[in-house]
């Protein structure tokens, strides 16, 4: 899932200071985590979406502990996480999918296209016109995308890559939706709450989706019972420890930072899935993060 997105409405609270070491190594630490994500979802013997439910169910708990220390009794829904959690298991549910039909490399890579979305998004909606350069980030990321699609993995057990490689860009378009929801809704809540409820909203949509579709729902073993709680101890910490220390950091430092989930990802995917990474696949992830990080940048605000 793309977790590299930080708050556009947010200031930059490095800028003209010097940086935050451990709040670097709190988002290099968080960044790993996620990047453990595919390999999770490969492991759990359920479905995908049935993956995705089993995540949001195991960080529930501790989701809740966590609001009700930092920000109090948990409340009633606020209007903006109902729609965020829809959104949020869409992602999940398009990104788990796609990582069960292509790549571990590639479902991640493309999933990370959301800030390219996001700005696209502010553009053609809310009249944000965006410089020249944030053009050409556009074409290198969906020219890197393109080069990554067109060449076939050269190992592993790949069920569908032209699906997986879709589903895991669309994947983009529902984060970005939820990120501008979780956005709205941080002006009034805190993130701890969101999460909270976005998960209590998302965690029945993934168990709907897995019925209809028939997914097996339960590991079969040990090894994948481990699997889906450490997809939620994943969901908390993770997430937790990336939105904590982009709160510390230049969000122009942290946006890159984060593009390490993808490596993280593809070198777990090669030795444990024996998904070996072909000469077009790597240069198209490098030209793809590359853009992903000048589209970051390019849309950065101006100092007033």
């Amino acid at each position: 899932m793309a977790e590299a997105v930080a708050d556009p409405a947010a200031a930059d609270p490095g800028a003209g200071g010097r940086t935050d070491w451990r709040a670097l190594g709190v988002l290099l630490l968080g960044a790993c985590i996620i990047g453990l994500s595919p390999i999770l979802v490969r492991l759990t013997e359920a479905g995908p979406a049935a993956a995705g439910f089993w995540r949001l169910t195991f960080a529930l708990p501790l989701l809740a502990l966590i609001t009700q220390r930092t920000a109090g009794a948990i409340g009633r829904p606020p209007k903006m996480a109902l729609w965020a959690g829809v959104f949020f298991a869409l992602d999940l549910g398009f990104w788990h999918y796609g990582i069960h039909y292509t790549s571990v490399t590639n479902a991640t890579v493309l999933s990370n296209l959301t800030p390219v979305v996001v700005t696209a998004f502010a553009w053609i909606f809310l009249k944000q016109r965006p410089a020249a350069l944030f053009l050409v980030s556009v074409a290198a990321a969906l020219g890197g995308a393109w080069l990554m699609a067109i060449e076939k993995g050269g190992g592993g057990h790949l069920v569908n890559q032209p699906l997986g490689d879709a589903f895991s860009a669309l994947t983009a378009l529902w984060y970005a939706l939820y990120f501008l929801c979780m956005a709205q809704g941080r002006k009034t809540e805190s993130a701890s709450r969101l999460m909270f409820w976005v998960s209590l909203v998302g965690a029945p949509l993934m168990m709907v989706a897995a019925l209809l579709l028939r997914e097996p729902i339960l590991p079969t073993s040990t090894l994948g019972w481990c699997a889906v709680a450490g997809l939620g101890l994943m969901h908390v910490t993770g997430q937790g420890s990336i939105a904590w220390a982009m709160g510390r950091l230049p969000t122009s430092t942290a946006s890159v930072v984060v593009l390490i989930q993808p490596i993280v990802a593809a070198i777990l995917g090669w030795r444990l899935f024996g998904e070996p990474i072909g000469p077009l696949q790597a240069l198209g992830a490098a030209v793809t993060l590359g853009g992903v990080v000048l589209a970051q940048w390019a849309s950065r605000p101006k100092p007033g």
